[in-house]
């Protein structure tokens, strides 16, 4: 009961709240869900799918790359959906895979959704490009990364390689870059079309309170 209220919504899980849980990176205020435990990513990424794209309508099948628990549990249930969960040693994932090397035809899915997994990536460069090898054409992307917008290119190093530098220079121990505004241009050679969506500012300022949303994130919809 101490969550009990409804001064807040989520999305994903239809939960309303009088507060949302402390998490994430710094313990920020009104981060997770109490009920599906969904972070302000999740939920903008949740709205953008069912508001703006066929996702809950339409046959698709559908790669989800380390799907988190909340995601996996509803879209694995959805009717019209072939879903299908993977990564390496991810818990949710039905299909052990290295998206550097795919091991599926050209051509094999609908929709593909990768929601903050190639800052952890080394070759993401060959990630990107084995992502849209396997998206069929006329098919489209959703591919999240956590991104400085202050920052016009990407910064990586290698040779930055122990936890403790790794949270220092690039924001948490198991990063391995901070992507800039260069994101766009790394997906585009890749061979995606990319569109850069700012959701937040068209859903306004109130759905943003009342969702415990991000503030700025943009939405990198890719197409193929």
């Amino acid at each position: 009961m101490w969550y009990a209220g409804e001064q807040y919504t989520c999305p994903c899980c239809g939960g309303t709240f009088r507060k949302l849980m402390t998490g994430g990176v710094n313990n920020r205020q009104n981060a997770a869900c109490p009920k599906c435990n969904s972070f302000e990513r999740h939920r903008l990424l949740w709205l953008y799918l069912q508001n703006k794209t066929n996702f809950f309508l339409k046959e698709l099948k559908v790669l989800h790359v380390c799907p988190e628990f909340f995601f996996w549990k509803t879209f694995k249930s959805l009717p019209l959906i072939e879903y299908i969960g993977a990564g390496l040693n991810a818990p949710f994932a039905t299909l052990e895979m290295d998206i550097t090397n795919i091991y599926q035809p050209d051509n094999s899915y609908d929709v593909i959704l990768c929601n903050h997994v190639l800052e952890h990536v080394p070759e993401d460069h060959k990630a990107m490009s084995e992502l849209f090898r396997v998206l069929k054409p006329g098919g489209w992307a959703i591919l999240q990364v956590p991104l400085d917008y202050e920052r016009e290119t990407t910064f990586e190093d290698f040779s930055i390689t122990s936890p403790t530098d790794r949270e220092n220079f690039f924001g948490k121990d198991d990063h391995v870059r901070v992507y800039g505004l260069d994101y766009k241009d790394r997906l585009e050679k890749a061979g995606f079309t990319v569109q850069v969506v700012d959701y937040v500012k068209e859903l306004g300022e109130k759905l943003v309170i009342k969702h415990c949303l991000p503030h700025r994130e943009d939405i990198y919809y890719c197409m193929k």
